[in-house]
């Protein structure tokens, strides 16, 4: 017997939601909008420059003393 992976039933619900209140449920389907990270942060492309900057220079002094 072959069962379909997405079971679009109401009847196949998950008992824990099932048990949740309805106003627990009511925003459940909607997306938040997401906002990039850099906005977020509120950086500039001048110090995510030096950021990537500071990483490399970083990451070559340590292969250096490595290798």
């Amino acid at each position: 017997m072959r069962r379909a992976l997405v079971l679009t039933d109401e009847s196949a619900r998950h008992p824990f939601r099932a048990s949740l209140p309805p106003h627990v449920l009511l925003r459940a389907n909607e997306i938040e909008r997401t906002v990039p990270w850099r906005l977020r942060l509120s950086l500039t492309r001048k110090e995510m420059e030096s950021v990537a900057a500071t990483y490399a220079a970083g990451f070559i002094a340590t292969m250096t003393f490595i290798a």
